[in-house]
Order: structure tokens, then sequence, then C-alpha cells
């Protein structure tokens, strides 16, 4: 999706369990037509979780008949995004020739490297007859020697995914390693990415062994160290804590972070780099048509002034 800079979430939750380094509250903005973005990341407190360096919750929201989501042509470079779906149905199509439908539960790695466009926008069926939309999109920011790797496209249908169940959780590794068990996304950087669907009662092992780790609830309430933690709410957890979450009611939620970056990164608009040099040139290159074109699109948003 296209980022513009907005204020900072706040900060809601008190910190009292000592595992927990940063409760975000996120920031709701609507976009127009009731579809509403929730942003946990970056925040003015913590820039990234491992290379997670964009994290935005949007939905739920109904499309009535004929009307849907048009995010236009619009340009990355530096990281990879990850369009994960609960609900609904998006058309992705990028510069690289790519063409995909992202359904409920697939993995959707698009890896912009030195220069990806793309557009995301609600396939035909679903704009006739209408459709309910709740997701995830985010941002992995790329190691500085792997910025300005060729750009590309992995999809993954949720039944090419690992899953564990267990009595009262269930759990889709979408990225990385978790519960034990590996997905076959390729990653230029160690990271980790699950959703975890939990029943009223149920007790959640976060892995420790992962060096930075988050927690995202989607919907639901949950218990750590006898505090309680409602929807919607980012945990960012310290390094090497055993951490166990309990559900208090029907939660789905987002394991997320891996190894941290080497630096920090500057983020502007849809760049992120660790050069200020290279996202003036991404500037200059997407304001005078040097970004390839996304095939089958006539439109794009314009470099923000």
């Amino acid at each position: 999706m296209s980022w513009q800079p907005s204020n900072d979430p706040v900060l809601g939750d008190p910190m009292s369990c000592d595992a927990l380094d940063l409760v975000i509250v996120p920031r709701t903005r609507d976009l127009g037509d009731g579809f509403e973005v929730r942003r946990a990341l970056p925040h003015g407190k913590r820039q990234m979780v491992g290379p997670f360096i964009f994290f935005d919750h949007f939905g739920p929201v109904q499309f009535v008949s004929g009307k849907g989501m048009d995010v236009r042509p619009h340009p990355h470079i530096g990281l990879a995004t990850v369009t994960y779906l609960f609900d609904g149905a998006i058309m992705h199509r990028d510069s690289e020739g790519n063409v995909q439908e992202i359904a409920p539960g697939a993995m959707n790695l698009m890896t912009a490297g030195r220069g990806i466009a793309h557009s995301e926008r609600t396939p035909e069926a679903q704009r006739a007859s209408g459709q309910k939309m709740l997701g995830l999109q985010s941002w992995i920011a790329l190691p500085a020697g792997s910025e300005e790797i060729a750009p590309s496209f992995q999809h993954y249908g949720a039944g090419d995914l690992p899953m564990i169940s267990e009595r009262d959780f269930t759990a889709r590794v979408i990225a990385g390693s978790s519960f034990g068990i590996t997905s076959p996304v390729t990653m230029v950087s160690p990271w980790f990415y699950t959703e975890v669907t939990a029943a009223a009662g149920a007790s959640v092992p976060l892995d420790p062994d992962h060096e930075e780790r988050a927690i995202y609830i989607v919907d639901g309430e949950v218990e750590i160290a006898n505090e309680r933690y409602e929807a919607p709410r980012l945990l960012i957890f310290r390094p090497g804590d055993r951490i166990t979450v309990k559900a208090l009611k029907a939660t789905r939620m987002m394991f997320l972070g891996g190894d941290a970056l080497e630096g920090p990164r500057h983020v502007w608009w849809n760049f992120v780099s660790s050069s200020k040099e290279r996202i003036e040139l991404a500037k200059q290159d997407w304001k005078t048509g040097r970004f390839a074109a996304v095939p089958q699109e006539h439109e794009f948003i314009p470099l923000p002034e």
C-alpha cells in the first residue's frame, strides 16, 4: 500500500509486565468510504521489531456492490511488502509483470529491492458483488547488503503454508519458523510471522529464541503475567524471556519479529533505505518516470510534494 506520514500512534496501556518493552495502541485513520487503517509501526518510540518497519491493520469494512479498494500504482525501494488477508480479496499487479489475486490465509511477499511499482485493487468479481475486507500489510526492511537486490514476488496459497492444530489453538506459519515448523517462503534476513487463532482459555507460548518479538492482537483479549490487553494492540517484548499468552476470549493474533538490522532506516513515503541519498534518487526516478510501468494500469499516485 501507499504510505503517507501521520501522527504517531499513542501509547495507551501500562507496561506493568516486566517482559514487555513497549505497548503500542495503533492510531486509526479513515481513508474514505469507511475504509479504516490502524497503524502500529513506525512509532515515535520504536522504528522496527526485527526488520518489521511498517505495520497496518485495515478493516473490517464492508464494500457494497460497485465499490472497492483502489490503490493506484506507486513505487517502493529497500523493503519487502507482506499482504495477509483474513477476509476479502485483492488483485496485485506489479512492474515485474506479476498478477496475483490475494486470498485469505495466503502469503504474498513482494521484494522491492532496487525498485518496483505495484497496484492493489478489488478484483472485478468481488467489486461487482461487494465484499468484506479485513487484513494486514507489513513492510520488511532489507539488510544493508540486500537493499539493491532484484525485485521479486512470492505467492503461497493458504494450503501451502504449514500449520499446527492443538486442542485449543491453531497456528499458520506464514514466514520463518514457529512452533518447531518452518514456512517455505524465501527470505533475505531472519524473521518470522505467524497467525495464531486461540479459543477462550487457551495458553499459547511465544518462542524465546527470536532476537526481537512482538504480538499484534487483531481481535480478542489476552492475559500476560496477570495483565490484560485487548485488541488492537502491538505488544513488544524484551529478548529472551519466556512468554505465555492466555486468551481470555476467542482471539486472533500475529506473532512477529526476527533479527534486528544493523542500523536504523530512513523512511520517506514508500521508500526505505539506509541512505538518504538513495531516497532522493528514488524520488526523482518516480517523478521522471524511470520506474517500470505496471502492465494493465494507466494511472499512478504522484510523488507527494
